[in-house]
């Protein structure tokens, strides 16, 4: 036990009660919270800021509204309903066409009407939100993601998850859903993870459940060496978060949509560690050296160069 410890240390990973105690209450203030806790919120003060977020179409805050998503939908067949304080992908339906009258999810599988109200009925229940309050129903256009994801994602759209410090982008993965995860970018619920390179955008070790992969489980193809398209710009879309969510340490979550770009999925205030795992590297050095030299770095311009220069391949 003392061995493993001690070489976790040595190895600067960043433990949760470590995380807790010396970032996000130290640089997180508690009122900014339902911020990025709140989904509309977020994506409100995202659109404010210029950033581009899925569209939304509706927001459900009351079972009576429910009766009405059918005419509020119009002629689209394919869309996104999300709880509004949900976590880690919990209660999220993506519906990606009708067939039949019926709603097809992406696997295939149909909903009737009947169903997919039910589903909403939970939603605002609480069922899927923190702490297990009523909650709000967002209903948001569908991510189609981009192709340079379709031989390595199995049917659900691959996300990019961005640790921002201080305005500084510090580490990243991208997360694949697999069979296993039902589709969605969740490592808990069986997704990939696979580390980024921070210098070159190319996709480095990768991480499936507890063991270490090159290849997709599903998909046979390779999951490390991928370039991801317009790195730069995506460590600017992270590192613009820290300008308006205020928060020190968080986590930007980031789809790109075929035709639309990157999109801003979420913001976290609390991201998990697993990210270690997928970039064999520990959190704790960069951490530190961002702390030390962030005050120098005026611009996000600067601190987009600062992240490429110092946090690429080989840095741990």
């Amino acid at each position: 036990m003392f061995r493993l410890l001690r070489a976790l240390r040595d190895k600067g990973v960043l433990a949760i009660n470590r995380r807790n105690a010396e970032y996000t209450l130290k640089h997180n203030r508690r009122a900014l919270y339902p911020l990025v806790d709140d989904k509309l919120l977020t994506k409100q003060l995202a659109l404010a800021n210029g950033i581009a977020v899925p569209e939304l179409y509706w927001v459900v805050e009351v079972e009576g509204q429910v009766r009405e998503l059918p005419r509020v939908l119009g002629d689209r067949s394919d869309f996104v309903i999300k709880p509004a304080h949900g976590s880690g992908g919990e209660g999220i339906l993506v519906i990606a066409g009708k067939t039949n009258g019926k709603y097809r999810k992406a696997d295939g599988f149909l909903l009737t009407q009947e169903e997919l109200d039910h589903h909403i009925f939970n939603v605002l229940s609480g069922l899927y939100s923190l702490g297990g309050q009523p909650d709000k129903v967002l209903v948001e256009y569908r991510v189609e993601f981009d192709p340079i994801f379709e031989s390595i994602s199995y049917q659900g759209v691959p996300e990019i998850r961005i640790i921002v410090f201080l305005g500084i982008p510090i580490m990243s993965m991208v997360r694949l859903p697999t069979r296993m995860s039902d589709g969605k970018a969740n490592l808990h619920q069986g997704a990939i993870g696979a580390g980024i390179d921070m210098g070159s955008g190319l996709t480095l070790t990768a991480v499936w459940k507890n063991d270490l992969i090159t290849e997709h489980p599903d998909t046979g193809n390779p999951v490390t060496g991928v370039s991801i398209p317009n790195w730069e710009n995506l460590l600017t879309l992270a590192a613009r978060c820290y300008e308006f969510a205020r928060l020190g340490y968080m986590g930007v979550d980031i789809v790109l949509d075929k035709t639309r770009g990157p999109l801003i999925l979420e913001l976290n205030a609390r991201p998990g560690l697993n990210i270690q795992i997928a970039n064999n590297c520990g959190l704790l050095p960069r951490l530190r050296l961002a702390e030390e030299r962030h005050s120098d770095l005026l611009t996000v311009k600067q601190r987009v160069a600062f992240a490429r220069e110092h946090f690429a391949a080989g840095t741990c």
